[in-house]
């Protein structure tokens, strides 16, 4: 399993509320499927925006995730953006390649 960095920026307005609580309930369903490792809004942007750690096989899995999210569904997600994450170091460190970038070797 690979693991996967995800920010979503959603619209201010009403319609973020009235879907806030099956967005929720729907990330608590990832987390007990074990696809979900972490998430939280993000503070301090411009949109309201969270951020996910999410493992999967690939960025297609991920993106089905996402596209099945009630904010999702909804329309509610203005931005998003998906990217690969090798966490080589600290709390993720036990889904990481353990390989450090540019030919240092394995990592502990």
């Amino acid at each position: 399993m690979a693991i996967f960095i995800v920010k979503m920026a959603h619209p201010e307005g009403d319609a973020w509320n009235t879907h806030l609580k099956q967005h929720v309930d729907y990330l608590l369903k990832l987390l007990k499927e074990e696809k979900l490792k972490a998430s939280s809004p993000l503070k301090g942007t411009k949109l309201r925006s969270g951020f996910l750690i999410m493992s999967a096989a690939d960025r297609a899995e991920v993106e089905t995730i996402v596209a099945n999210d009630p904010f999702a569904i909804e329309g509610l997600v203005e931005e998003l953006v998906i990217t690969e994450w090798d966490p080589v170091f600290g709390a993720f460190h036990d889904f990481s390649s353990r390989q450090f970038p540019g030919g240092v070797g394995a990592i502990g």
